[in-house]
């Protein structure tokens, strides 16, 4: 597949590393010569630099022939004309842009992107994005990952594990006969900060990040199993009224009235605004970090406090000081990958990385084959991919434990109509299951085959 990706930031630069390696024909475009260096560098693409939205640029890269255009520069109006003129100009088949500015994405202004205004396959808005990962991680406390997948019959949880964790130091192939309605599959367990794929002989140990796929009616008892029986969040406290701030309010305003929120924002006209937008959300206007605004919102009643501001440090310090001041729980936005291995000891208890959820969503729409949905675990450790079994696939007909997967792939969950079916190697799947399995990335393409009408590839 060849594919013009437009910006080499952190988003641009993440997507392409991750189609490089599958062997697709990929092609950067930026106007800065030091992002552009660093991606010819660093990578198996070509790098163009210009302006993406000029039409000889594109041409230069290539897009006559290309089958899609992700457009994820710093500027959605770059991003927006970038791919009018690669459908306009060139037929691009499939235009994918990141747009940031909400005024764009108002309802009333729906048709903008129809296919005789402006032609955009599919927006991606990650500040809305973000607000409804940290929703769902309110939701379920003890995760810190939390990924719905089949309308929500299955779950993917990631968890972190301590001392107290009933389930550390036992292989994981004992787990069915020690808890047997413990009906999981753990396809990663990060640790030390390098993820590996789990075999049946490996333990979960104090201080690793679990990650495991279970049926949303035993999810609960999941959790039990981790040591984790939290309840359910009440009282939110939010540090910044920027967009995701302001979103992840307005959501918990309409589709979580049992939770109460407040905001603190730093900057006196935001603070104004975001108080004028929200209905029933107290803001306060002061700095994050200063204890006496703190102990004004009542530190010390909240449940978790949510630290969302456009500064990595600010959100680290003011998490950790939250938690000192009585606050139960932390969830923190981070961008930079550098600190990853810091905030688990520093007691931070979720982190939420913008770039990791956007690429995510990207991923989904360059997948070929019945897949419905793609999630990136980890840093590009695999994917959680969930796809339609087709009566052609090898997957289908014949006891799992006969099945030849490739290496680094684990089916987590088999969904037939209503019910959720917990692999077993008994299990057979039928033509027209939906099945939710993890890949490693070396596996993503032949997990794609698997997934793919056999006239694609012969």
């Amino acid at each position: 597949m060849k594919v013009i990706i437009c910006g080499a930031g952190q988003v641009g630069f993440n997507i392409a590393r991750y189609l490089a390696v599958e062997n697709n024909d990929i092609t950067v475009i930026d106007q800065r010569p030091d992002l552009i260096r660093k991606i010819a560098d660093s990578l198996d693409v070509k790098a163009v630099l210009g302006y993406a939205s000029h039409p000889n640029v594109l041409e230069q890269a290539g897009i006559s022939d290309a089958d899609m255009i992700i457009a994820v520069t710093a500027y959605d109006e770059v991003n927006m004309v970038a791919c009018q003129v690669a459908h306009s100009l060139f037929s691009v088949p499939t235009k994918i842009a990141r747009v940031r500015n909400q005024s764009y994405l108002q309802p009333i202004w729906a048709n903008l992107f129809s296919r005789e205004n402006m032609p955009i396959d599919v927006i991606i808005s990650p500040e809305i994005e973000v607000a409804r990962a940290v929703t769902r991680r309110l939701r379920v406390p003890g995760a810190i990952d939390i990924i719905p997948l089949a309308e929500g019959k299955v779950q993917v949880l990631g968890v972190r594990c301590t001392e107290a964790t009933p389930v550390v130091n036992t292989p994981l192939r004992q787990l069915t006969q020690l808890f047997p309605d413990l009906q999981i599959v753990i396809v990663g367990i990060v640790r030390d900060d390098r993820a590996m794929v789990p075999s049946p002989d490996d333990h979960m140990l104090p201080g690793d990040e679990v990650y495991f796929v279970v049926s949303r009616d035993h999810m609960s008892r999941a959790l039990s199993a981790f040591g984790h029986e939290e309840k359910e969040t009440r009282r939110v406290l939010i540090f910044g009224g920027g967009n995701i701030g302001l979103f992840l309010a307005q959501q918990l305003e309409t589709e979580h009235p049992e939770i109460s929120a407040k905001v603190i924002e730093l900057d006196k006209e935001r603070a104004e605004f975001v108080a004028k937008t929200l209905n029933r959300t107290i803001v306060l206007n002061g700095d994050v970090l200063d204890p006496e605004i703190l102990d004004e919102a009542a530190i010390g009643s909240v449940e978790t406090v949510v630290a969302v501001t456009d500064d990595d440090e600010v959100n680290i310090l003011a998490s950790l000081l939250a938690k000192r001041s009585g606050a139960q729980r932390a969830i923190a936005l981070l961008n930079k990958t550098t600190y990853n291995a810091l905030v688990g000891p520093l007691g931070i208890d979720v982190v939420v990385n913008p770039r990791a959820i956007t690429v995510s969503n990207i991923l989904q729409h360059v997948r070929r084959g019945r897949i419905h949905a793609v999630h990136s675990l980890h840093e590009g450790f695999g994917e959680m991919i969930e796809a339609d079994a087709l009566e052609t696939s090898s997957l289908v007909g014949k006891p799992l434990r006969d099945v030849k997967l490739p290496n680094g792939v684990m089916i987590g969950a088999v969904v037939r109509g209503k019910d959720v079916i917990s692999p077993r190697g008994n299990t057979v799947v039928q033509g027209g299951d939906r099945v939710v399995l993890f890949a490693a990335k070396e596996a993503v393409k032949r997990v794609e085959k698997m997934f793919s009408v056999r006239l694609e590839y012969f």
